[in-house]
């Protein structure tokens, strides 16, 4: 995991290029993997905290915070709605195709079909960018002294808690032990501490 909080003050309040980005953040005392950084940069800019300006070589980012609170809301309401298409859309998928059996027998062997697979690993990517998404506004809602902001925030991360909890029950509604144990540690991976991003 990488807190949001320090990517941010890696950077400096205007441009940032990415190869001053990668000189100054540092993984465990080392630098980051050049791939693994720009994913962690297109997270961060997927929810909101900075921008990205121009391309390729003369690209550069800046920290970027939403000018309103009608904006900031909207913004976090869009990728609310997002991700829980995309959860449903998996979902559906998994259960019209009637392969829960299939994930949940071979949970252990890895030895999905294909769509098994395509189906179940794009329900762990959206689950992954909701937790993401859920933890980033942990982060703002810590970090602004906008009080109607951080009212609008928890309503936000209550709507996100309540979709998830029903999400949970339909994937093990149904299920043995042995299924509930392995799914819930394959989805307990995916969520990050607040204020952190799954690297």
């Amino acid at each position: 995991m990488i807190s949001i909080e320090y990517i941010l003050k890696c950077m400096n309040d205007e441009k940032n290029y990415f190869g001053d980005i990668w000189e100054n953040c540092l993984n465990n005392k080392k630098r980051f993997n050049r791939a693994k950084l720009k994913e962690i940069l297109k997270k961060m800019e997927v929810l909101g905290h900075i921008k990205k300006h121009g391309y390729k070589n003369t690209a550069y980012y800046e920290k970027y915070y939403h000018y309103s609170l009608e904006e900031h809301i909207g913004f976090i309401n869009n990728l609310i709605f997002t991700y829980e298409s995309r959860i449903n859309s998996a979902l559906k998928n998994i259960e019209s195709r009637k392969i829960f059996s299939d994930i949940s027998k071979d949970l252990v062997s890895r030895k999905f079909s294909k769509y098994t697979k395509t189906d179940y690993e794009s329900l762990l990517i959206s689950m992954t960018s909701m937790f993401e998404l859920a933890s980033s506004i942990l982060w703002t809602k810590e970090n602004t002294d906008d009080s109607e902001l951080k009212k609008e925030l928890k309503n936000c991360f209550k709507q996100i808690n309540e979709f998830m909890d029903k999400t949970n029950q339909k994937l093990l509604e149904g299920r043995k032990t042995n299924e509930r144990i392995l799914l819930q540690k394959d989805f307990s991976s995916k969520i990050p501490k607040a204020g952190h991003l799954k690297i």
